[in-house]
């Protein structure tokens, strides 16, 4: 059987993003989406959650190029000068690995970032993290201690088959994605002997930014069995405070929404659905 969840990134970034999500859940194939609790417009993010009782949200932990949940002064280590998480992941995972009263400030922001969602009163559909820093061993087993508290029962795993990729466009292997790669397997087989749901793969690293209608019209041609997840960041303007540079926001919304495709999914019998429909699948299994 062919599963697949399609998940928005960035829910609350800003309204431009939370209008692509509304529109690609009510009127495309968007079945769940990732809230930034701190985003600049997490508050529109949930007035529009609350109305989309079908869509699966879950928390985009944010540990880098955003805001902290706390107060600066809780989470200093973390910040740079203007009071952001760092940019520099290397230096910044570096330093909560190394660092013991980093791991304390990044643990506190962490349950922080868990318990505001909660308190939206939205049931937790997954957990994953902007920029992918759940890859960190510390930050993954973090969010494995910490979500426990929080009924956290799925999460993402980016692990990417790039020889699916490669069939429809070449794909050049990066430095990057050899070093992530080892770790991002690794990270499936930790959350899943934790029993969270991860689905088999995850597509939409190769071409972050640019899912587009042809682009996504064969990924759900060549979708292999098991669960899938594709990742996509729907907006109504390609360019707005915090935008990645180049991202075709638009095109992924068109892609989203497009006929053609809703109509490929249907005929092919693939099932639709939030992280936590098939986790519900996995306990009745058991």
């Amino acid at each position: 059987m062919r599963n697949l969840i399609v998940t928005a990134d960035d829910f609350g970034a800003s309204v431009a993003v939370n209008e692509g999500i509304e529109i690609a859940h009510r009127t495309g194939i968007l079945t769940a989406a990732s809230l930034m609790v701190a985003g600049e417009a997490a508050e529109d993010a949930l007035i529009r959650a609350r109305h989309l009782p079908a869509l699966g949200v879950g928390l985009h932990l944010v540990l880098v190029e955003g805001r902290p949940t706390l107060p600066p002064e809780q989470v200093p280590d973390l910040l740079d000068s203007s009071g952001h998480f760092r940019t520099n992941m290397a230096l910044a995972g570096a330093n909560m690995f190394f660092r013991p009263a980093v791991r304390r400030q990044l643990a506190a922001e962490i349950e922080a970032q868990f318990a505001a969602f909660a308190a939206t009163g939205l049931h937790l559909d997954h957990v994953n993290a902007h920029k992918h820093f759940h890859l960190h061993p510390t930050i993954a087993g973090l969010i494995l201690k910490i979500g426990a508290r929080y009924g956290l029962k799925a999460a993402r795993a980016p692990v990417e088959p790039l020889d699916l990729i490669g069939a429809i466009e070449p794909v050049k292997p990066t430095l990057a994605g050899r070093i992530a790669g080892p770790y991002a397997n690794s990270l499936a087989s930790r959350f899943r002997r934790a029993g969270l749901t991860v689905p088999d793969r995850v597509l939409g690293l190769a071409w972050s930014g640019h899912m587009t209608t042809p682009r996504l019209t064969a990924l759900i041609e060549r979708l292999p069995s098991g669960l899938t997840e594709i990742y996509t960041h729907p907006a109504t303007e390609d360019a707005y405070p915090g935008s990645a540079p180049g991202y075709e926001y638009r095109a992924e919304l068109a892609a989203l929404v497009d006929p053609a495709i809703k109509d490929s999914v249907r005929e092919q019998e693939i099932r639709l659905g939030r992280f936590a429909d098939f986790t519900t699948d996995k306990e009745q299994n058991a």
